[in-house]
Protein backbone atom coordinates (compact mmCIF):
# COMPACT_ATOMS: atom_id res chain seq x y z
CA UNK A 1 0.00 0.00 0.00
CA UNK A 2 1.67 3.17 -0.76
CA UNK A 3 1.97 6.08 2.41
CA UNK A 4 -0.86 8.55 2.53
CA UNK A 5 0.64 12.06 1.90
CA UNK A 6 0.64 13.89 5.09
CA UNK A 7 -1.26 17.13 5.63
CA UNK A 8 0.68 19.72 7.80
CA UNK A 9 -1.75 21.55 10.54
CA UNK A 10 -0.63 25.12 10.70
CA UNK A 11 -2.64 26.63 13.86
CA UNK A 12 -3.13 30.35 14.03
CA UNK A 13 -5.65 30.16 17.13
CA UNK A 14 -3.50 32.79 18.65
CA UNK A 15 -2.67 34.67 15.85
CA UNK A 16 -5.71 34.86 13.68
CA UNK A 17 -8.04 33.45 16.00
CA UNK A 18 -6.93 36.10 18.14
CA UNK A 19 -8.54 39.19 15.73
CA UNK A 20 -11.96 37.72 16.79
CA UNK A 21 -14.39 40.23 18.54
CA UNK A 22 -13.61 39.62 22.38
CA UNK A 23 -10.91 37.35 22.03
CA UNK A 24 -7.20 39.02 22.75
CA UNK A 25 -5.28 37.22 25.65
CA UNK A 26 -2.42 37.90 27.58
CA UNK A 27 0.87 36.26 27.81
CA UNK A 28 0.08 33.61 30.70
CA UNK A 29 -3.34 32.61 28.39
CA UNK A 30 -1.37 32.08 25.10
CA UNK A 31 0.72 29.97 26.61
CA UNK A 32 -1.47 28.10 28.13
CA UNK A 33 -3.21 27.68 24.60
CA UNK A 34 -0.24 26.54 23.07
CA UNK A 35 0.85 24.03 25.45
CA UNK A 36 -2.61 22.26 24.83
CA UNK A 37 -1.21 22.96 21.10
CA UNK A 38 1.36 20.89 22.01
CA UNK A 39 -0.47 18.28 22.96
CA UNK A 40 -2.70 18.07 19.85
CA UNK A 41 1.05 17.70 18.18
CA UNK A 42 0.17 20.48 15.60
CA UNK A 43 2.89 21.06 13.10
CA UNK A 44 3.15 24.93 13.26
CA UNK A 45 1.73 27.49 15.83
CA UNK A 46 1.51 30.98 14.38
CA UNK A 47 2.17 32.73 17.74
CA UNK A 48 0.93 36.13 16.88
CA UNK A 49 1.85 38.95 15.37
CA UNK A 50 5.76 40.27 16.88
CA UNK A 51 5.77 44.03 15.69
CA UNK A 52 2.18 44.66 16.23
CA UNK A 53 2.89 45.04 19.83
CA UNK A 54 5.42 44.84 22.90
CA UNK A 55 2.62 42.14 24.00
CA UNK A 56 2.47 40.19 20.76
CA UNK A 57 6.14 40.42 20.82
CA UNK A 58 6.68 39.21 24.53
CA UNK A 59 4.51 35.93 23.70
CA UNK A 60 6.06 35.52 20.25
CA UNK A 61 9.35 35.33 22.36
CA UNK A 62 8.04 32.87 25.32
CA UNK A 63 6.17 30.78 22.71
CA UNK A 64 9.68 30.12 20.70
CA UNK A 65 11.00 29.72 24.16
CA UNK A 66 9.19 27.21 26.17
CA UNK A 67 7.53 25.00 23.45
CA UNK A 68 9.43 22.45 22.35
CA UNK A 69 7.43 19.99 19.07
CA UNK A 70 5.94 22.10 16.90
CA UNK A 71 7.27 25.18 14.79
CA UNK A 72 6.57 28.49 15.62
CA UNK A 73 5.39 31.00 13.11
CA UNK A 74 5.76 34.74 12.88
CA UNK A 75 3.99 36.68 10.84
CA UNK A 76 4.56 40.53 9.30
CA UNK A 77 4.45 42.57 6.66
CA UNK A 78 6.76 42.41 3.66
CA UNK A 79 9.38 45.08 4.77
CA UNK A 80 12.73 44.34 6.33
CA UNK A 81 11.04 46.39 9.80
CA UNK A 82 8.60 43.59 10.41
CA UNK A 83 10.97 40.71 9.48
CA UNK A 84 13.73 41.84 11.94
CA UNK A 85 11.47 42.19 14.75
CA UNK A 86 9.55 38.91 13.98
CA UNK A 87 13.15 36.92 14.05
CA UNK A 88 14.05 38.55 17.26
CA UNK A 89 11.23 36.50 18.91
CA UNK A 90 11.28 33.78 16.59
CA UNK A 91 15.25 33.06 16.71
CA UNK A 92 14.19 31.07 19.89
CA UNK A 93 12.45 28.33 18.26
CA UNK A 94 15.97 27.59 15.74
CA UNK A 95 15.19 25.39 13.30
CA UNK A 96 11.63 25.33 14.34
CA UNK A 97 11.03 29.26 13.71
CA UNK A 98 9.32 30.60 10.61
CA UNK A 99 9.14 33.60 9.69
CA UNK A 100 5.83 33.94 7.59
CA UNK A 101 5.42 37.09 5.62
CA UNK A 102 2.77 38.40 3.67
CA UNK A 103 1.62 41.09 0.89
CA UNK A 104 -1.55 41.33 -1.12
CA UNK A 105 -1.91 40.21 -4.45
CA UNK A 106 -5.47 41.18 -6.14
CA UNK A 107 -5.77 44.36 -8.37
CA UNK A 108 -8.28 45.73 -6.04
CA UNK A 109 -5.92 45.59 -2.77
CA UNK A 110 -2.68 46.81 -4.90
CA UNK A 111 -5.04 49.84 -6.42
CA UNK A 112 -6.56 50.59 -3.48
CA UNK A 113 -5.09 50.12 -0.51
CA UNK A 114 -1.59 49.25 -1.51
CA UNK A 115 -1.28 51.87 -4.26
CA UNK A 116 1.11 49.99 -5.96
CA UNK A 117 2.05 48.69 -9.45
CA UNK A 118 2.08 44.58 -9.73
CA UNK A 119 6.24 44.96 -10.54
CA UNK A 120 6.27 46.70 -7.36
CA UNK A 121 4.42 44.14 -5.43
CA UNK A 122 6.09 41.45 -7.29
CA UNK A 123 9.76 43.07 -6.06
CA UNK A 124 8.80 43.65 -2.48
CA UNK A 125 7.49 40.37 -1.61
CA UNK A 126 10.98 38.76 -3.32
CA UNK A 127 13.16 41.50 -1.16
CA UNK A 128 11.05 40.39 1.45
CA UNK A 129 11.37 36.76 1.20
CA UNK A 130 15.30 37.34 0.84
CA UNK A 131 15.79 39.02 3.63
CA UNK A 132 13.95 36.04 5.74
CA UNK A 133 15.91 33.24 4.21
CA UNK A 134 18.68 35.16 5.58
CA UNK A 135 17.99 34.41 8.81
CA UNK A 136 16.38 31.18 8.23
CA UNK A 137 15.24 28.36 5.64
CA UNK A 138 11.77 28.00 7.22
CA UNK A 139 10.32 30.81 5.08
CA UNK A 140 6.22 31.19 4.15
CA UNK A 141 4.87 33.65 2.22
CA UNK A 142 1.26 34.36 1.59
CA UNK A 143 -0.37 36.19 -1.10
CA UNK A 144 -2.74 38.32 0.36
CA UNK A 145 -6.44 37.99 -1.45
CA UNK A 146 -5.19 35.44 -3.55
CA UNK A 147 -8.70 33.93 -4.18
CA UNK A 148 -9.13 37.59 -5.95
CA UNK A 149 -5.77 37.50 -7.83
CA UNK A 150 -5.44 37.36 -11.58
CA UNK A 151 -4.29 33.46 -12.07
CA UNK A 152 -1.12 34.18 -14.35
CA UNK A 153 -0.01 37.15 -11.69
CA UNK A 154 -0.52 34.87 -8.76
CA UNK A 155 1.52 32.37 -10.44
CA UNK A 156 4.20 34.50 -11.45
CA UNK A 157 4.12 35.64 -7.58
CA UNK A 158 4.40 32.33 -6.41
CA UNK A 159 7.42 31.00 -8.41
CA UNK A 160 9.46 34.27 -8.04
CA UNK A 161 8.98 33.80 -4.12
CA UNK A 162 9.88 30.37 -4.30
CA UNK A 163 12.94 31.21 -5.93
CA UNK A 164 13.88 33.99 -3.53
CA UNK A 165 13.92 30.93 -0.64
CA UNK A 166 10.04 30.19 0.73
CA UNK A 167 9.66 26.86 1.12
CA UNK A 168 6.12 27.58 1.93
CA UNK A 169 3.54 29.25 0.34
CA UNK A 170 -0.09 30.10 1.19
CA UNK A 171 -2.72 30.97 -0.76
CA UNK A 172 -5.45 32.46 1.23
CA UNK A 173 -9.01 33.31 0.56
CA UNK A 174 -8.76 36.41 2.65
CA UNK A 175 -12.32 37.04 2.93
CA UNK A 176 -13.79 34.10 2.61
CA UNK A 177 -15.10 34.47 -1.29
CA UNK A 178 -14.56 30.94 -2.76
CA UNK A 179 -16.59 28.12 -3.00
CA UNK A 180 -15.16 24.61 -3.07
CA UNK A 181 -14.71 23.63 -7.03
CA UNK A 182 -13.54 27.23 -7.56
CA UNK A 183 -10.98 26.83 -4.87
CA UNK A 184 -9.90 23.64 -6.40
CA UNK A 185 -8.82 24.80 -9.70
CA UNK A 186 -6.67 27.80 -8.22
CA UNK A 187 -4.38 25.26 -6.79
CA UNK A 188 -4.66 23.06 -9.63
CA UNK A 189 -3.77 25.66 -11.64
CA UNK A 190 -0.76 26.76 -9.51
CA UNK A 191 0.51 22.95 -9.54
CA UNK A 192 -0.15 22.82 -13.57
CA UNK A 193 1.95 26.29 -14.22
CA UNK A 194 4.43 27.02 -11.82
CA UNK A 195 7.61 25.14 -12.86
CA UNK A 196 8.91 25.12 -9.77
CA UNK A 197 6.12 24.67 -7.02
CA UNK A 198 7.42 21.45 -6.22
CA UNK A 199 10.41 23.05 -4.21
CA UNK A 200 7.45 24.59 -1.50
CA UNK A 201 4.77 23.38 0.29
CA UNK A 202 1.68 24.21 -0.98
CA UNK A 203 -0.43 26.09 1.98
CA UNK A 204 -4.41 27.23 2.31
CA UNK A 205 -6.10 29.60 4.48
CA UNK A 206 -9.45 29.70 4.49
CA UNK A 207 -12.19 32.20 5.92
CA UNK A 208 -15.67 31.18 6.54
CA UNK A 209 -17.47 34.04 5.35
CA UNK A 210 -19.29 31.89 3.52
CA UNK A 211 -19.33 28.57 5.66
CA UNK A 212 -17.45 27.06 3.48
CA UNK A 213 -13.98 27.19 4.81
CA UNK A 214 -13.99 23.53 5.99
CA UNK A 215 -15.09 22.63 2.17
CA UNK A 216 -12.84 25.25 0.42
CA UNK A 217 -9.35 23.40 2.52
CA UNK A 218 -10.59 20.28 1.75
CA UNK A 219 -10.93 20.87 -2.22
CA UNK A 220 -7.61 22.38 -1.68
CA UNK A 221 -5.82 19.01 -0.37
CA UNK A 222 -7.34 17.07 -2.98
CA UNK A 223 -6.06 19.44 -5.59
CA UNK A 224 -2.42 19.29 -4.46
CA UNK A 225 -2.51 21.51 -0.83
CA UNK A 226 0.21 20.06 1.63
CA UNK A 227 -0.90 22.53 4.78
CA UNK A 228 -4.35 24.03 5.86
CA UNK A 229 -3.88 26.87 8.19
CA UNK A 230 -6.74 26.76 10.93
CA UNK A 231 -8.24 27.40 14.41
CA UNK A 232 -9.24 25.94 17.76
CA UNK A 233 -13.64 26.31 17.18
CA UNK A 234 -12.94 27.76 13.85
CA UNK A 235 -12.30 31.27 15.69
CA UNK A 236 -11.04 34.54 13.73
CA UNK A 237 -11.95 37.28 11.93
CA UNK A 238 -15.49 37.81 11.14
CA UNK A 239 -16.87 34.55 10.57
CA UNK A 240 -13.82 33.12 11.44
CA UNK A 241 -11.31 30.32 10.10
CA UNK A 242 -11.40 26.90 8.98
CA UNK A 243 -11.93 24.59 12.16
CA UNK A 244 -9.78 22.65 13.01
CA UNK A 245 -11.11 19.49 14.33
CA UNK A 246 -13.72 19.80 11.83
CA UNK A 247 -11.07 19.42 9.27
CA UNK A 248 -9.20 16.79 11.12
CA UNK A 249 -12.21 14.90 11.86
CA UNK A 250 -12.98 15.05 8.15
CA UNK A 251 -9.82 13.33 7.08
CA UNK A 252 -9.63 10.89 9.67
CA UNK A 253 -13.53 9.83 9.08
CA UNK A 254 -13.03 9.90 5.38
CA UNK A 255 -10.05 8.53 4.88
CA UNK A 256 -12.18 5.95 1.89
CA UNK A 257 -12.06 8.95 -0.46
CA UNK A 258 -9.86 11.73 1.43
CA UNK A 259 -6.08 9.42 1.17
CA UNK A 260 -4.61 11.44 3.95
CA UNK A 261 -3.16 11.51 7.08
CA UNK A 262 -2.01 14.00 9.78
CA UNK A 263 0.19 14.29 13.30
CA UNK A 264 -2.86 15.96 15.00
CA UNK A 265 -4.07 13.23 17.92
CA UNK A 266 -7.44 13.87 17.84
CA UNK A 267 -7.95 12.88 21.68
CA UNK A 268 -6.53 16.39 22.52
CA UNK A 269 -9.20 17.90 20.51
CA UNK A 270 -12.58 18.36 23.09
CA UNK A 271 -9.99 19.55 25.91
CA UNK A 272 -8.54 22.51 23.22
CA UNK A 273 -12.02 23.41 22.85
CA UNK A 274 -12.92 23.51 25.84
CA UNK A 275 -9.92 25.40 27.33
CA UNK A 276 -10.01 27.91 24.39
CA UNK A 277 -13.67 28.81 25.08
CA UNK A 278 -13.03 29.12 28.89
CA UNK A 279 -10.27 31.67 27.94
CA UNK A 280 -11.65 33.86 25.43
CA UNK A 281 -15.44 33.71 26.57
CA UNK A 282 -16.93 32.66 23.40
CA UNK A 283 -19.17 29.78 24.08
CA UNK A 284 -19.41 26.97 21.64
CA UNK A 285 -22.93 26.94 19.90
CA UNK A 286 -24.39 23.92 20.30
CA UNK A 287 -24.89 22.43 17.15
CA UNK A 288 -21.41 23.17 16.04
CA UNK A 289 -19.95 19.77 14.34
CA UNK A 290 -17.16 17.99 16.55
CA UNK A 291 -17.03 19.82 19.56
CA UNK A 292 -20.66 21.53 20.47
CA UNK A 293 -22.73 19.82 23.21
CA UNK A 294 -25.11 18.20 20.63
CA UNK A 295 -22.45 16.51 18.71
CA UNK A 296 -23.57 13.15 20.18
CA UNK A 297 -26.54 13.73 20.95
CA UNK A 298 -29.15 11.60 20.08
CA UNK A 299 -33.23 12.54 20.73
CA UNK A 300 -35.28 11.98 18.20
CA UNK A 301 -36.05 8.37 19.06
CA UNK A 302 -35.72 6.49 16.00
CA UNK A 303 -31.93 7.74 16.32
CA UNK A 304 -32.03 6.74 20.16
CA UNK A 305 -32.78 2.94 19.34
CA UNK A 306 -30.39 3.14 16.34
CA UNK A 307 -27.38 4.23 18.74
CA UNK A 308 -28.32 1.49 21.68
CA UNK A 309 -28.02 -1.18 18.92
CA UNK A 310 -25.21 -0.31 17.00
CA UNK A 311 -23.40 2.97 17.78
CA UNK A 312 -22.40 3.26 14.40
CA UNK A 313 -26.04 3.63 12.75
CA UNK A 314 -25.82 7.31 13.72
CA UNK A 315 -22.31 7.82 14.83
CA UNK A 316 -19.54 8.01 12.15
CA UNK A 317 -17.19 8.74 14.62
CA UNK A 318 -16.42 8.17 18.51
CA UNK A 319 -17.11 10.82 21.44
CA UNK A 320 -13.52 8.84 22.90
CA UNK A 321 -11.72 9.48 19.24
CA UNK A 322 -11.89 13.38 19.99
CA UNK A 323 -11.47 12.83 24.09
CA UNK A 324 -14.92 13.49 25.10
CA UNK A 325 -15.46 11.84 28.16
CA UNK A 326 -19.58 11.16 27.77
CA UNK A 327 -19.65 9.99 31.85
CA UNK A 328 -19.66 14.06 32.79
CA UNK A 329 -20.47 13.39 36.83
CA UNK A 330 -16.86 13.20 38.14
CA UNK A 331 -16.30 14.32 41.61
CA UNK A 332 -17.78 15.34 44.79
CA UNK A 333 -17.28 16.25 48.14
CA UNK A 334 -15.45 13.24 49.33
CA UNK A 335 -12.86 13.63 46.05
CA UNK A 336 -9.71 14.09 47.21
CA UNK A 337 -6.88 16.34 45.15
CA UNK A 338 -5.34 13.38 43.54
CA UNK A 339 -8.60 12.53 41.65
CA UNK A 340 -9.54 16.57 41.61
CA UNK A 341 -5.80 17.29 39.85
CA UNK A 342 -6.25 14.45 37.60
CA UNK A 343 -9.70 15.35 35.87
CA UNK A 344 -8.21 18.65 35.57
CA UNK A 345 -5.52 17.26 33.54
CA UNK A 346 -8.46 15.18 31.24
CA UNK A 347 -9.75 18.52 30.77
CA UNK A 348 -6.41 20.09 29.31
CA UNK A 349 -5.92 22.32 32.74
CA UNK A 350 -1.76 21.86 33.21
CA UNK A 351 -1.90 24.08 36.26
CA UNK A 352 1.01 24.81 38.86
CA UNK A 353 0.59 24.23 42.18
CA UNK A 354 -0.44 27.39 43.76
CA UNK A 355 -3.32 27.46 41.32
CA UNK A 356 -4.15 24.14 41.80
CA UNK A 357 -4.57 24.71 45.55
CA UNK A 358 -6.71 27.98 44.60
CA UNK A 359 -8.87 26.05 42.54
CA UNK A 360 -9.03 22.79 44.98
CA UNK A 361 -10.72 25.09 47.83
CA UNK A 362 -13.06 26.68 45.40
CA UNK A 363 -13.98 23.42 44.78
CA UNK A 364 -14.35 21.77 48.16
CA UNK A 365 -16.68 25.36 49.12
CA UNK A 366 -18.25 24.37 45.81
CA UNK A 367 -19.20 20.42 46.95
CA UNK A 368 -19.91 21.30 50.13
CA UNK A 369 -23.22 22.82 48.54
CA UNK A 370 -23.46 20.64 45.31
CA UNK A 371 -24.53 16.93 45.39
CA UNK A 372 -22.59 16.59 41.95
CA UNK A 373 -19.63 18.14 40.49
CA UNK A 374 -19.52 18.15 36.54
CA UNK A 375 -17.22 19.00 34.18
CA UNK A 376 -18.59 22.23 33.37
CA UNK A 377 -18.25 23.28 36.96
CA UNK A 378 -14.48 22.90 36.96
CA UNK A 379 -14.16 24.96 33.82
CA UNK A 380 -16.36 27.56 35.68
CA UNK A 381 -13.97 27.57 38.45
CA UNK A 382 -10.74 27.70 36.31
CA UNK A 383 -12.08 30.37 34.61
CA UNK A 384 -12.88 32.05 37.91
CA UNK A 385 -9.96 31.69 39.87
CA UNK A 386 -7.13 31.14 37.62
CA UNK A 387 -7.20 32.38 33.96
CA UNK A 388 -7.55 35.90 34.50
CA UNK A 389 -5.73 39.23 33.60
CA UNK A 390 -4.60 41.27 36.66
CA UNK A 391 -6.93 42.37 38.63
CA UNK A 392 -7.08 45.97 38.84
CA UNK A 393 -10.61 45.90 39.92
CA UNK A 394 -11.54 43.48 42.57
CA UNK A 395 -15.36 42.71 44.09
CA UNK A 396 -14.74 42.79 48.11
CA UNK A 397 -18.14 42.41 48.46
CA UNK A 398 -21.95 43.85 47.51
CA UNK A 399 -25.63 43.35 48.55
CA UNK A 400 -28.56 43.80 46.41
CA UNK A 401 -31.89 44.69 47.71
CA UNK A 402 -35.01 44.14 44.82
CA UNK A 403 -38.66 42.98 44.35
CA UNK A 404 -41.72 44.57 43.37
CA UNK A 405 -42.28 47.07 46.64
CA UNK A 406 -38.48 48.47 46.30
CA UNK A 407 -36.42 50.22 44.14
CA UNK A 408 -33.64 47.70 42.88
CA UNK A 409 -30.09 48.58 44.99
CA UNK A 410 -26.53 47.65 44.45
CA UNK A 411 -23.94 48.40 46.97
CA UNK A 412 -20.70 47.17 46.14
CA UNK A 413 -17.32 47.47 47.43
CA UNK A 414 -14.13 47.23 45.57
CA UNK A 415 -10.43 47.42 45.84
CA UNK A 416 -9.13 49.41 42.84
CA UNK A 417 -5.29 49.55 43.07
CA UNK A 418 -5.10 48.23 46.56
CA UNK A 419 -7.78 51.27 47.70
CA UNK A 420 -10.84 49.80 48.85
CA UNK A 421 -14.29 52.19 47.61
CA UNK A 422 -17.86 51.77 48.13
CA UNK A 423 -21.26 53.13 46.57
CA UNK A 424 -24.87 52.53 46.32
CA UNK A 425 -26.63 52.90 43.35
CA UNK A 426 -30.53 52.25 42.28
CA UNK A 427 -31.21 51.14 39.09
CA UNK A 428 -33.84 49.36 36.69
CA UNK A 429 -32.80 46.06 38.03
CA UNK A 430 -30.51 44.52 40.35
CA UNK A 431 -27.91 43.89 37.23
CA UNK A 432 -28.69 47.43 36.31
CA UNK A 433 -28.12 48.78 39.68
CA UNK A 434 -24.63 46.57 39.92
CA UNK A 435 -22.81 47.72 36.86
CA UNK A 436 -24.04 51.37 37.72
CA UNK A 437 -22.30 51.15 40.78
CA UNK A 438 -19.57 49.64 39.48
CA UNK A 439 -18.87 52.07 36.52
CA UNK A 440 -19.55 55.12 39.04
CA UNK A 441 -16.78 52.87 41.56
CA UNK A 442 -14.23 52.64 38.24
CA UNK A 443 -14.47 56.04 37.13
CA UNK A 444 -14.70 54.17 33.44
CA UNK A 445 -18.00 54.37 31.00
CA UNK A 446 -17.49 51.30 29.25
CA UNK A 447 -20.34 50.28 26.58
CA UNK A 448 -22.83 46.93 27.26
CA UNK A 449 -22.81 45.38 24.16
CA UNK A 450 -24.05 41.85 25.49
CA UNK A 451 -25.34 40.42 28.59
CA UNK A 452 -26.59 36.62 29.52
CA UNK A 453 -26.73 34.73 32.27
CA UNK A 454 -27.03 31.02 32.42
CA UNK A 455 -27.01 27.42 34.48
CA UNK A 456 -23.68 26.07 34.01
CA UNK A 457 -25.30 22.66 34.88
CA UNK A 458 -28.82 21.39 35.85
CA UNK A 459 -30.37 21.76 38.96
CA UNK A 460 -30.87 24.69 41.54
CA UNK A 461 -27.94 24.42 42.98
CA UNK A 462 -26.18 24.40 39.87
CA UNK A 463 -23.28 27.43 39.37
CA UNK A 464 -24.93 30.55 37.49
CA UNK A 465 -22.67 31.62 34.90
CA UNK A 466 -22.52 35.52 33.08
CA UNK A 467 -21.28 36.64 30.30
CA UNK A 468 -21.08 40.09 29.21
CA UNK A 469 -19.51 42.11 25.94
CA UNK A 470 -18.25 45.40 26.72
CA UNK A 471 -16.83 47.91 24.01
CA UNK A 472 -13.98 50.06 25.37
CA UNK A 473 -11.79 52.47 23.50
CA UNK A 474 -12.74 50.84 20.32
CA UNK A 475 -12.34 47.09 21.15
CA UNK A 476 -14.46 45.00 22.58
CA UNK A 477 -13.71 42.17 25.32
CA UNK A 478 -15.31 39.30 27.06
CA UNK A 479 -15.86 38.86 30.70
CA UNK A 480 -17.22 35.73 32.67
CA UNK A 481 -18.18 35.26 36.00
CA UNK A 482 -19.69 32.38 38.12
CA UNK A 483 -21.15 32.32 41.58
CA UNK A 484 -24.42 30.60 42.83
CA UNK A 485 -25.90 33.82 42.97
CA UNK A 486 -26.24 34.79 39.37
CA UNK A 487 -25.93 39.07 40.52
CA UNK A 488 -22.82 38.79 42.10
CA UNK A 489 -22.02 36.23 38.94
CA UNK A 490 -23.03 39.35 37.23
CA UNK A 491 -20.74 41.64 38.67
CA UNK A 492 -18.20 39.40 39.11
CA UNK A 493 -17.92 39.33 35.18
CA UNK A 494 -18.55 42.98 34.81
CA UNK A 495 -15.40 43.42 36.50
CA UNK A 496 -13.24 40.62 34.61
CA UNK A 497 -14.31 42.70 31.04
CA UNK A 498 -13.01 45.66 32.64
CA UNK A 499 -10.08 44.07 33.86
CA UNK A 500 -9.57 43.00 30.73
CA UNK A 501 -9.74 46.02 28.44
CA UNK A 502 -7.65 47.99 30.38
CA UNK A 503 -5.16 44.85 30.57
CA UNK A 504 -5.65 45.40 26.68
CA UNK A 505 -5.03 48.83 26.60
CA UNK A 506 -1.98 48.72 28.61
CA UNK A 507 -0.28 45.88 26.55
CA UNK A 508 -1.48 47.77 22.98
CA UNK A 509 -0.10 51.04 23.71
CA UNK A 510 2.33 50.83 21.13
CA UNK A 511 0.45 48.85 18.70
CA UNK A 512 0.77 49.99 14.73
Amino acid sequence: MDKLKTIKIFDTTLRDGEQSPGASMNIEEKLRIASQLEKLNVDVIEAGFPIASDGDFESVKKIAQMIKGPEIAGLCRASVMDIDRAWEALKYAGERGRIHTFIATSDIHMERKLQMSPAKVLETAVKAVKHAAAYTANVEFSCEDAVRTRLDFLAEMVEAVIDAGATTVNIPDTVGYAIPFEFFNIIKHLKDNVPNIEKAVLSVHCHNDLGLAVANSLAAIQAGAGQVECTINGIGERAGNCSLEEVVMALRTRRDILPYENNIKTEHIYAASRLLSTITGIVVQPNKAIVGANAFAHEAGIHQHGVMMDKETYEIMTPESIGLNTNKLVLGKHSGRHAFVARLNELGYDLPKQDVEKAFVRFKSLADRKKEIFDEDLDAIVADEIIRVPETVKLKQMNVSSGSFVAPTATVELEIKGKLKRTAIIGDGPVDATFKAIKKLTGLQPRLVNFSIGSITGGTDALGECTVRLEYEGHEVIGQGAHSDIIVASAKAYINAINKALDFSQRTKVRI
